[in-house]
């Protein structure tokens, strides 16, 4: 558990930091713009790559489980359901 607010607080900087940098980047003299549509699509792009990292965690993930847990695994053993034919 304590691994998963780890996790949520890593992506949660990711999120906020550059959002408050955005938000406090204009500049102080007059003569000096920001280009939002970059900085937009810059954004864009980081949240991608995160998004892309937890997918492809999650599907490891659920990939491990399936091959851990199938029912030919060699120490896969019948839970006390199915030993009395519950089912």
């Amino acid at each position: 558990m304590k691994s998963m607010v780890g996790l949520f607080l890593v992506l949660a900087v990711l999120v906020v930091v550059p959002a408050v940098e955005y938000a406090l980047a204009a500049g102080d003299e007059p003569g000096e713009y920001i280009d939002r549509r970059v900085l937009i699509w810059n954004l864009f792009y980081r949240l991608m790559a995160v998004a892309f990292v937890v997918g492809a965690v999650v599907s490891g993930t659920i990939i491990w489980q399936c091959w851990r847990f199938r029912e030919s695994h060699p120490k896969a053993k019948p839970t006390p359901y199915e030993k009395e034919g519950v089912w």
